[in-house]
């Protein structure tokens, strides 16, 4: 018997195939559901190596999850200095990061209680 797909692993597969498809840079992700009082249940966080990158990777993510699951995000943030993008997906909040200012915010570092996996990646 085949396991069928949660919503949320569909959407998490998109969301990684669109930054996989632009190259974004250590791709991880955050599992929030052990943690008490948080606003959705992941995160997926990379970077890029420029702002025009940033952007690049973020309307990539946006694309194809829309293409895939005809899905569009709830809310967008960031777009206008591509520093630091935030996709709000409602279950998962994605957020793309110029290498600096990931390092700066540190999101690993403060959910460090989650369980974080590194996705591989192919180069």
């Amino acid at each position: 018997m085949k396991k069928v797909k949660s919503e949320t692993e569909k959407l998490t597969e998109a969301i990684l195939e669109g930054i996989q498809n632009l190259k974004g840079k250590n791709i991880t992700l955050i599992d929030l559901e052990s943690i008490h009082h948080t606003e959705c249940s992941y995160f997926i966080i990379c970077h890029g190596t420029s702002s025009t990158h940033v952007d690049s990777i973020a309307k990539s993510v946006e694309s194809t999850v829309k293409e895939n699951l005809e899905t569009d995000v709830w809310h967008r943030d960031g777009y206008r200095n591509s520093i630091w993008i935030l996709l709000d997906y409602g279950d998962i909040m994605v957020h793309v990061f110029q290498e600096k200012a990931r390092e700066f915010y540190n999101l690993e570092g403060l959910w460090a209680d989650a369980k974080i996996k590194t996705i591989e990646q192919e180069d």
